[in-house]
């Protein structure tokens, strides 16, 4: 009992110990999508293919989180974060030393791993330490270390994509991760927990077949055409073993997802919200970039502080709402957040090649808004939902909703954008046309519109949680 206490009045700092490594990791997503420009010319290859180097991270942490989710609740969360710590800047400083697209997407799958293993722990290990009345704060303060990794990314990715090379992006992750590591040893609880379950291996290979076949048949297939053999192939391969998993799920006695969490209607409402949320919002992450340098003629430095904007607002705005969700509960909060997203995004669809800058940031701080609003309540719904036993699994759950809409983000994106250019043009297209920003700014359009019905779909659902939770209210007052 005195351990727990005093990991309790820890509870501060083992907090900002995660938010270090939660820094770390979102640092290097959004470093990376400023310099895809210029590692798209640096190693000769197109636009779609240089993807990859998003694509092969995200459906790394899609394919493998919940096998640390469970191992989390089986081995221990701390011990399970600290290992994505030490596996995650191995493959921060392979990516650096790669100077091929074959090398820099196999060091990305190891630097996912790691990736993987710290966003499935890491939660679970707030709410752990965090009495409930602290909870949404806390997880806010997290959140605002996702906004500050956004925040410095897409600058520093810029400036040092501008003035040295690309690799630097990646190996500026090494120190932050030993240092990292050092403060891990020393805060985080000690993992006494090594429970005798085992892990459903059989359920793991499946998942990661369905989730690998899935993406990998979507993103190759703006390469190849869906009417390939082998991409049709990779998507039954994919229904099939996704069946086969859910099918083990329900009948094994120790299954890597446990499927009776999503008989919580508020649990499962919560995480379909996020996931819609996270399509919406990876969307402008991939396409804008490309927008300010081959559209606007922007350079990387300048295009960095341009994405900037977004997560300065998310700095401010996600410990707040995570503090009000704490007060006058999460419902409210997120449908607020979901419906001004997606009003943010609607406006993004007004843009053109000939568009201002301010407009621009204008537009970007209203999308920004609504989802600092709607993150940390959301987050705190979801985690308060489950009992302690299974905060691990619901961590990673959350980890790969969040994943998992990116993913799926970045691939629609992507795959509406190259099919609207080649309606437009009247041949295949897969990469940036020089001369031709009409062509793009179509396609753009189009990203930008399906985007913002996503979001409202989501908001709907918010609504009528909001509606029903309100209804239970009324109920127990009568």
């Amino acid at each position: 009992m005195q351990k727990k206490k005093d990991t309790y009045k820890n509870r501060w700092t083992i907090l900002a110990t995660v938010m270090l490594l939660t820094f770390m990791s979102v640092l290097d997503s959004n470093i990376v999508n400023v310099a895809l420009p210029v590692m798209s010319k640096d190693l000769s290859v197109s636009m779609a293919q240089i993807g990859w180097v998003v694509t092969s991270y995200l459906i790394t942490i899609v394919g493998t989180i919940l096998v640390f989710g469970r191992l989390g609740d089986i081995k221990g969360k701390t011990r399970i974060f600290k290992f994505g710590i030490v596996v995650f800047t191995l493959g921060s400083m392979l990516c650096g030393l790669s100077h091929s697209l074959i090398m820099l997407a196999i060091s990305r799958v190891i630097q996912a791993i790691g990736a993987a293993a710290t966003m499935a722990t890491n939660q679970g290990i707030i709410t752990h330490v965090f009495p409930a009345n602290e909870r949404g704060r806390a997880l806010g303060l997290n959140g605002t270390f996702v906004a500050l990794g956004a925040m410095v990314g897409p600058s520093l990715g810029g400036f040092i994509a501008d003035k040295f090379s690309w690799e630097y992006i990646f190996l500026i992750n090494v120190p932050i991760g030993i240092l990292a590591f050092i403060l891990a040893i020393k805060n985080l609880p000690k993992s006494s927990k090594n429970s005798n379950e085992s892990l459903d291996i059989k359920g793991a290979i499946l998942f990661a077949l369905s989730v690998i076949s899935l993406f990998g048949s979507i993103v190759q297939g703006q390469e190849v055409g869906y009417n390939n053999i082998l991409i049709i192939l990779g998507f039954i391969l994919s229904i099939i073993t996704f069946i086969l998993f859910i099918i083990l799920e329900k009948n094994i006695k120790e299954p890597l997802l446990h499927l009776e969490l999503f008989q919580n209607k508020l649990f499962s409402l919560s995480v379909f919200c996020a996931f819609l949320s996270f399509i919406a919002i990876s969307t402008s992450n991939i396409i804008l970039p490309f927008y300010l340098q081959d559209v606007i003629k922007l350079s990387p430095s300048y295009t960095g502080l341009v994405m900037m904007f977004s997560p300065v607002i998310l700095a401010i705005v996600a410990p707040l709402s995570g503090y009000l969700s704490d007060k006058i509960g999460s419902e409210i909060l997120t449908f607020f957040g979901l419906s001004l997203t997606s009003i943010g995004l609607s406006l993004m669809v007004t843009l053109n090649q000939y568009s201002s800058i301010v407009l621009l940031v204008v537009f970007i701080g209203v999308t920004t808004l609504g989802n600092g609003m709607f993150q940390s309540p959301n987050n705190s719904l979801v985690m308060s939902t489950v009992p302690k036993n299974k905060l691990g699994i619901a961590g990673s759950i959350n980890g790969l909703v969040r994943n998992l809409g990116m993913t799926v983000g970045v691939s629609l994106s992507t795959t509406l954008l190259y099919s609207m250019m080649s309606r437009k043009m009247g041949y295949h297209v897969s990469s940036f046309i020089n001369g031709r920003e009409d062509v793009f700014m179509y396609g753009m359009k189009w990203v930008y519109a399906s985007a913002a019905i996503i979001c409202a779909c989501g908001a709907i659902l918010t609504a009528y949680r909001l509606y029903g939770s309100k209804d239970k209210e009324r109920n127990k007052n009568s």
